[in-house]
């Protein structure tokens, strides 16, 4: 089956590849990402992997706390977002406010 992995405590050095590289020996990557800052394009420190897996209890259990460049990784299944996103976070406008927020 296919899960999406959240991954923190990354090293800022660790780049898209290097992160598919540490899970694919525990099952068949299918995109493995870490977050930038938009103004300065630097690793936010988090990423997120999608791999096929039968055991996915397993995986977590084989990469969480794992040492990379000193730092124990944080692995568990990602969370997902809420529908609707926006900052309005699903309120109504204020009355008066005319649409701006």
């Amino acid at each position: 089956m296919l899960v999406k992995l959240f991954v923190g405590n990354l090293p800022w050095s660790v780049g898209d590849t290097q992160l598919g590289d540490l899970f694919s020996p525990h099952g068949t990557v299918q995109s493995a990402r870490v977050i930038t800052d938009r103004e300065t394009g630097r690793s936010r420190g988090f990423g997120f992997v999608e791999l096929e897996t039968n055991d996915i209890k397993m995986v977590i259990s084989a990469t969480d706390g794992l040492e990379v460049q000193g730092r124990p990784l944080r692995v568990n299944e990602a969370e997902e977002k809420n529908a609707g996103g926006g900052g309005n976070r699903g309120r109504p406008p204020r009355s008066g406010s005319r649409g701006r927020f």
